[in-house]
């Protein structure tokens, strides 16, 4: 296959399940994690599954088309071909780790095949953002059975993407990574989570008005001050912050977070070495680590081998 490009994985540095509830959201492309279509005459193993679940996902969308509804422009009929001679998409992006496994999946068919398709190539305008993400959000509810479109949007832009609100987002600059003690890293819970049933349990809490009240008062305040923090590069600020930030998801989002790690999360909390918040949904997968001393932090999270994904 002449054309190949790869899709790389994300990781939504803050805003989970905020920007159900319009907070803001800042998500970074993470390169350590890949994924691409390739094709075989001889299906075995995870390519054999890979090319079954694309034909499942065909259906879904001519399903779509038939009904009029699919709003991307794809050419389904090529799809079909490829699939029938052996397309498969090869990745190493874990399933269910909250780093855009469907997202890159979206990406890559919405890249191989929309017809007139959005490219980021140029300057890309706010209108073609929200069309981009109307798309992929239709396009990967398949796979959680509700998306935000932000994971796939990211995964084919392969660019940093601020989140302001449902209809405002936009690219944006982080500073760059330096050679500093300080670090944001990941620590890989050892088990799987599944999207949909914790984002049913985050909208039953909704019905709480308690909880809605610590959503709009206090979750986004502190949420969006990270963002702005670390943008600017403010580091005092984004560690108070994160910390408060750290104890209400402690206290509010005790499902999302597997329990083996509660201790763990409240030691980080009390003794200020690193604070610890969810990547993407939680139930599992990656949880996300600040910190202003890496080397104390790594001794302290020894047992769990913290991966570094940016130095401050």
């Amino acid at each position: 296959m002449e054309n190949n490009p790869l899709f790389y994985s994300k990781i939504l540095l803050f805003g989970e399940y905020g920007i159900i509830k319009d907070a803001m959201g800042l998500s970074i492309p993470y390169n350590f994690f890949k994924g691409a279509f390739k094709q075989t005459d001889a299906l075995k193993g995870k390519a054999k599954e890979s090319n079954g679940n694309l034909k499942k996902y065909l259906h879904h969308l001519e399903a779509l088309t038939a009904s009029g509804e699919l709003k991307a422009n794809l050419d389904l009929r090529a799809f079909a071909n490829d699939i029938e001679a052996g397309l498969y998409f090869d990745s190493s992006i874990p399933q269910g780790f909250g780093v855009g496994s469907s997202g890159a999946l979206v990406a890559a068919i919405y890249d191989r095949y929309a017809v007139n398709k959005i490219t980021a190539e140029g300057e890309l305008k706010r209108e073609d953002l929200i069309i981009l993400k109307q798309i992929f959000s239709q396009m990967e509810s398949y796979f959680h059975g509700k998306s935000s479109g932000i994971d796939p949007t990211i995964c084919y832009l392969n660019l940093p993407l601020l989140i302001r609100s449902k209809d405002d987002l936009g690219t944006v600059e982080i500073p760059t990574s330096t050679a500093g003690k300080g670090a944001i890293f990941l620590i890989n819970s050892g088990q799987p989570g599944e999207t949909q049933p914790m984002v049913r349990i985050f909208m039953e809490k909704l019905k709480e008005e308690g909880f809605r009240h610590m959503l709009k008062d206090q979750f986004t305040k502190y949420n969006d001050a990270c963002i702005k923090d670390f943008l600017k590069g403010d580091i005092k600020p984004l560690f108070r912050n994160l910390k408060k930030l750290s104890h209400l998801l402690l206290e509010n989002f005790t499902p999302m977070i597997p329990a083996s790690f509660h201790e763990l999360w409240q030691k980080g909390i009390e003794s200020n070495a690193y604070y610890l918040k969810l990547c993407g949904s939680g139930g599992g997968g990656f949880i996300l680590g600040f910190t202003r001393d890496f080397d104390q932090a790594k001794q302290l999270l020894a047992a769990h081998n913290p991966e570094v994904i940016y130095r401050f």
